[in-house]
């Protein structure tokens, strides 16, 4: 995630902590949800974001990023790039 889609990680940050966030990384998941550290005024903030439905598998995380990005770009006013 952090790697392939810094960008998604900072738009997943701006909707759902705080819109002045100036940076992100996705630092850990589980079963339940992800955490997002997110830089806003030069504090590094804690972002735990659940899932829609527990995840069982890896290949579930993506399926839940892409909710999650999608649903940011609502909340933004963001046309979402197609997945």
């Amino acid at each position: 995630m952090n790697d392939d889609h810094p960008a998604d990680s900072l738009l997943i940050a701006q909707a759902f902590g705080h819109t002045d966030a100036s940076a992100a990384t996705m630092t850990t998941f589980d079963t339940e949800g992800g955490t997002w550290v997110y830089t806003l005024d030069g504090s590094e903030i804690d972002l735990s974001i659940g899932w829609t439905a527990p995840i069982s598998e890896r290949a579930e995380i993506r399926r839940e990023i892409v909710v999650l990005y999608d649903a940011a770009c609502e909340r933004l006013g963001i046309e979402p790039r197609p997945h």
